[in-house]
């Protein structure tokens, strides 16, 4: 097989930048085939009650994925049909609504007591794949040598189908739970999650009106020689989609004029692209960092650990961005430059040109007041800096009774692991949620290798037999814990 990636949509491509910061972590932890057995082998005893619903997770994994939701165009509400087919085959009310023709959205709840209530979260559509660079077929859901393939086995279809096993194992067990629990499968996070997410808190809010806690994708497990290393995404850099526009005397290109309109365009990009926006430290990025410390080699250790002070280091900063540029993404506000749009003709010298921006801000930094900073560094009144696309800035506390829970089941479970919370570079539709003022995290409990990571959105996507149904036993006595 050929180690080349298949294209994918701007919107793939941007679901993939989520899952860079992880990458980043777990690149620093290289594994060893002893961590991996002892993480295969890591041992506790599913109650017989779950039994069948850890059992459960690979047939219905393997029905999930072979159902095609590849986005685009979507076609969600296939999966809406399996999903709906499982809930009723346990006597669980739900319901639907389509965003779009095609576009289906689910959800179902497990009435509690007066406690927050607790949404799990995962996306119904899955990225493209390019089946000549597959050892399976993309959507067959085969299973080979102990891994279970298909586009989606990562994301997000295995969580999914975790999740909905612990909430038909909550149902199944007849307690009443301390909070509502509801079960919420949407479409088109991996296109912005406009027609999923985003038409969920537009049309049907009152489904939020008394949620305090969400749980999506955005952290996971890794095997590493010194034991499993989880991350809980917390928040996220913003996201700031911006398209600049340059305008000049159109004219012949035999005849170069001393400003034009992409004369114009190359100076903005010029200075925006020699400018190095201030780096610090965001308290949650901090955080990150100081979990990281341990697994650095000399003195990165104690520059990991302080780096509030770190950041004011030129040459810290320099080696790391050669070195771990995801983490480097994560110490300043950043602009990629990635589109380019002018003349339809080379002798034509066009009277608009334009650019667009890929912005990534920090947690807390306020997009008008960077766009104004953009606009002072570019000065040019005749390049126009439109908006389009962003978030607001959101973080997640990770002082709640969730995560506490969370990192005390994932210690007894892996002795010596080690929990920390994430900052992701890119967006998951937690944003959503998080602008409700409800905590989200980004929590999926599977232990892979950080090789396999490397199917996301990749070739050969696959989980390990053994992982997901570990991962559905620990998502099951997760939400027994948190809802006792």
């Amino acid at each position: 097989m050929q180690a080349k990636q298949s294209e994918n949509s701007s919107g793939g491509r941007t679901a993939l930048a989520k899952l860079l910061v992880i990458g980043a972590l777990l690149a620093l932890c290289a594994p060893t085939q002893a961590a991996n057995q002892a993480v295969e082998q890591a041992a506790f005893t599913v109650p017989a009650a779950d039994q069948p619903f850890v059992t459960n997770a690979v047939p219905h994994l393997q029905a999930y994925l072979r159902i095609d939701t590849v986005n685009p165009p979507g076609n969600e509400s296939r999966g809406v049909a399996y999903l709906a087919k499982l809930l009723e085959a346990a006597g669980i009310e739900y319901e639907t609504a389509e965003s779009a023709p095609g576009r289906g959205n689910i959800w179902a709840r497990i009435p509690g007591g007066r406690k927050p209530a607790l949404v799990l979260l995962h996306h119904i559509d899955v990225v493209p794949s390019n089946e000549d660079y597959w050892d399976t077929e993309p959507l067959s859901g085969e299973i080979r040598d102990g891994y279970l393939y298909g586009r989606g086995a990562l994301d997000t279809k295995g969580l999914g189908i975790a999740q909905l096993e612990a909430f038909l194992a909550l149902h199944a067990s007849g307690r009443k739970p301390n909070r509502d629990v509801i079960f919420l499968a949407t479409a088109d996070e991996e296109a912005g999650g406009e027609f999923g997410a985003g038409y969920m808190v537009r049309e049907h809010a009152s489904l939020f009106r008394k949620v305090g806690f969400l749980l999506n994708e955005g952290g996971g497990g890794s095997q590493t020689p010194g034991g499993p290393l989880f991350s809980v995404e917390a928040t996220q850099k913003v996201p700031l989609w911006l398209k600049l526009v340059a305008r000049g005397n159109p004219g012949h290109g035999s005849a170069p004029q001393a400003e034009t309109a992409v004369t114009r365009l190359v100076r903005a990009l010029h200075r925006i692209s020699q400018t190095k926006f201030p780096a610090r430290a965001h308290p949650a990025v901090a955080d990150m960092f100081a979990g990281l410390a341990p697994f650095q080699a000399g003195g990165q250790a104690a520059k990991f650990a302080q780096i509030e002070e770190s950041v004011k280091d030129a040459n810290f900063l320099a080696q790391l961005q050669l070195d771990n540029p995801p983490l480097h993404a994560l110490l300043r506000n950043t602009c990629s430059m990635t589109r380019l749009q002018g003349s339809a003709k080379i002798n034509v010298v066009p009277a608009e040109v334009t650019a667009e921006l890929d912005c990534r801000l920090l947690p807390d930094q306020d997009p008008a007041e960077f766009t104004k900073e953009l606009a002072v560094i570019i000065n040019d009144p005749a390049v126009e800096i439109e908006k389009l696309m962003g978030f607001s800035p959101a973080v997640s506390s990770i002082d709640t009774a969730l995560f506490k829970e969370i990192s005390e089941l994932l210690t007894e479970r892996y002795p010596g692991s080690r929990i920390l919370p994430s900052v992701a570079g890119g967006f998951t539709d937690s944003h959503f949620f998080r602008d409700m003022g409800i905590v989200s995290y980004g929590f999926a409990p599977f232990v892979l290798p950080p090789t396999d990571r490397r199917g996301i959105h990749g070739n050969n996507e696959r989980i390990l037999v053994a992982q997901l149904e570990q991962g559905t036993a620990t998502f099951i006595e997760l939400l027994r814990r948190f809802t006792r």
